[in-house]
């Protein structure tokens, strides 16, 4: 047994794998990793190659045959098959997403007011219907006219519909009335609130559901992809996907519920970490493509946020673990700021396409727009940037507007400069609604192209990166000054910013799992004082009581200064680069279940979740019924999760305050929760 790995199950609760070969695979916004793991050997192989967002599948297949060529281990020796995932992270962060129907029941206008609601759905259409229930679970009376005079006009101009009726969690049959018809008329994916989380909380339960809705085609072709590589290779093993808590889920589940796979990579990336670390104290830190990804391991286990993920600004309804997620990565786009007397360059959150990977991907066609961009007299304010379609399905466009599809219809699988494509600053406008829908990339100076120009990263073409930042040297600050001498400077100022912005993000979960989230590192003169190092007559410090474990790709390139910022040792283990992936391949699927039991008045016990809403006679019997159903459910959904419950707890919370002398049931909540491992096939 590789050294630790006892210690990890112990403290994750992972009961001893197989001798069977397990694949783990990890799709991210750059890079899609693959690794070939089992108990005895640990990591027998790994691998990674570009995401193919054109066809997910493409990326997949060039890790995964590569995996199983340097191994030599046959495809019919998997016996399972484990994905996480950063896209549906990376969707939220840069605010991505199909466009959806909201259809809201028993809801107002207002509601549309609390929780970011009306921030998420943006420009996409809502309908209100009157119905909903009251808090026991009796019924108001539907009104669906709303919704089938707007059904054949919705059903060519949006991918997706999300439900979310009032009090839903307490009886779900209005939703449940409203999706059946939506899919007879419309035959498109239709998501219901009751479907995500059983707690109350109308607004927020909508938003979830509104995003899960957004995410199901992109979680579908992922896992499509995956399915038809799998099958074109003789691999019969079942397949899962990391949750946001770490645990497993079938593919066939996280189908329906995508918006339970945000927080997927990182998830995977902390487990992954505690495995190759062994530490049970560390701040972990994974810098990706788009997003940097931030949690403590305390104890040896990650803390879920009880009041659900916040990713993109928005907090969900979906337990994760307690990992703030920032849009910063190397990929991310660098905007300099050439207004004030000193030029600011800020990044992120919005990735972009890196300069020297669009020029190694299409070769000359990059190259000579950037050079005779330079050659021009003029700078021009859309020098060296790029549009590229992304090659997702051309039903993911629909709903555009006429100035949208005439743009998007320009721009085709080959960048084209926006000094080109662009005629006017209004269409710069119409371009950035397009790359929000993900159905365009923008290509343009990134981090990576900065590390690409100081030698400290190599992959891709070099040229690119160097004519690139050679054209944002023309800009001059507000003094009339170049921002940069050279492109080394600037390339140094770039990498400087991200070392900053990185150890900023650092310290900013710290503070918060401190219990001090009002501190701004970003705005705190003192933690500036400390991070620069500048001298005075009061000198500043700052450490962690723990070590920065740096994870991704460019990780051993970042965090070295990151840590020696925050006066903490760095960590950067063998393998760092494919934590997401070995995180996939040691979890276990875990569920809970809950029912809950109220009494509008003496002698009445409502029984609701988990099934029909259910009026009993007595408290006992209530309870037990409750107890039975939770119980029943929790393990079928285990076992649709392909696996059998090993461990099976039940958690009882009750409020029956004293009133005039006797208890007085108000409301009791029985949670039952199971664990079990994913079924394994044999080889």
């Amino acid at each position: 047994m590789r050294p630790g790995t006892r210690r990890f199950e112990q403290a994750f609760g992972v009961r001893r794998l197989t001798r069977s070969v397990l694949l783990g695979i990890d799709t991210g916004g750059t890079y899609t990793d693959a690794v070939l793991f089992n108990e005895t050997d640990g990591l027998l192989a790994k691998a990674k190659a570009l995401t193919t967002r054109h066809d997910l599948a493409v990326g997949i297949s060039a890790s995964v045959d590569e995996v199983l060529h340097s191994s030599a281990v046959p495809a019919s020796a998997i016996g399972l098959v484990s994905l996480s995932t950063t896209l549906a992270t990376n969707a939220l962060v840069e605010g991505q997403g199909g466009r959806t129907c909201l259809v809201m029941i028993g809801f107002g206008p207002d509601d549309l007011k609390r929780d970011g609601l009306s921030e998420a759905l943006g420009t996409d259409p809502v309908i209100f219907l009157s119905g909903g229930h009251d808090t026991h679970g009796n019924e108001n009376l539907l009104d669906m006219s709303p919704l089938e005079d707007a059904l054949p006009q919705l059903g060519q101009a949006v991918s997706a519909f999300a439900v979310a009726g009032y009090f839903a969690v307490r009886n779900p049959a209005h939703e449940i009335r409203v999706r059946d018809r939506i899919r007879t008329v419309t035959d498109l994916p239709v998501t219901c609130s009751h479907e995500l989380s059983s707690k109350l909380g109308g607004p927020r339960r909508a938003l979830t559901t509104l995003l899960n809705a957004r995410l199901v085609a992109m979680i579908d072709r992922l896992i499509g992809s995956c399915e038809t590589f799998a099958k074109r290779r003789g691999i019969s093993a079942p397949m899962m996907v990391v949750r946001g808590d770490g645990a497993l889920i079938s593919a066939a589940e996280a189908r329906l519920r995508p918006i339970e796979t945000i927080l997927s990579g990182p998830a995977a990336s902390l487990v992954g970490a505690r495995y190759l670390t062994d530490l049970d104290n560390a701040v972990v830190s994974d810098i990706g493509g788009t997003t940097t990804d931030v949690a403590i391991l305390d104890g040896g286990k990650p803390r879920l946020d009880a009041d659900g993920a916040v990713v993109g600004g928005h907090r969900t309804m979906v337990e994760a673990v307690a990992m703030r997620t920032y849009g910063l990565g190397g990929d991310s786009e660098v905007r300099i700021d050439e207004r004030g007397l000193t030029a600011k360059i800020e990044l992120g959150p919005r990735r972009l396409v890196p300069l020297g990977l669009a020029a190694e991907l299409h070769g000359d066609a990059v190259l000579d727009a950037l050079e005779r961009q330079l050659r021009s007299v003029h700078p021009g304010r859309n020098d060296g940037r790029f549009a590229v379609r992304t090659g997702v399905p051309e039903s993911l466009a629909a709903g555009l507007q006429p100035q949208e599809a005439n743009l998007f219809a320009r721009i085709d699988g080959k960048p084209i400069p926006l000094d080109q494509l662009l005629t006017s600053m209004a269409q710069g406008a119409v371009l950035d609604r397009l790359v929000a829908r993900g159905l365009v990339h923008l290509c343009g100076i990134t981090p990576s192209d900065a590390m690409h120009v100081l030698g400290r990263e190599g992959q891709w073409e070099r040229k690119a990166a160097e004519l690139g930042l050679k054209l944002a040297l023309r800009m001059k600050d507000g003094a009339g000054r170049p921002i940069a001498e050279t492109p080394e400077e600037l390339a140094s100022h770039i990498v400087a910013r991200l070392h900053r912005r990185s150890a900023e993000i650092v310290l900013g979960t710290c503070f918060a799992e401190d219990g001090l989230a009002e501190v701004d590192p970003a705005r705190s003169v003192l933690i500036d004082r400390a991070l620069s190092g500048k001298d005075g007559i009061v000198r500043f410090g700052l450490s962690l009581d723990r070590p920065l474990v740096g994870l991704g790709a460019s990780a051993p390139v970042y965090y070295p200064e990151i840590a020696e910022m925050l006066s903490t040792a760095a960590l950067i283990p063998r393998d760092s680069d494919v934590a997401n992936a070995v995180g996939a391949v040691v979890g276990q699927v875990q569920m809970s279940a809950e029912v809950l039991v109220t009494s509008p008045q003496d002698g009445i016990f409502i029984l609701s979740g988990c099934g029909d809403s259910l009026r009993l006679g007595e408290q006992e019997a209530a309870f037990a019924e409750a107890r039975r159903r939770a119980d029943s459910v929790v393990r079928e959904r285990v076992a649709a999760n392909g696996a059998s419950a090993t461990l099976v707890i039940m958690e009882e919370s009750v409020d029956a305050p004293e009133i005039e002398g006797r208890r007085r049931l108000i409301e009791a909540r029985i949670v039952a929760r199971a664990v079990g491992r994913p079924r394994i096939a044999l080889g």
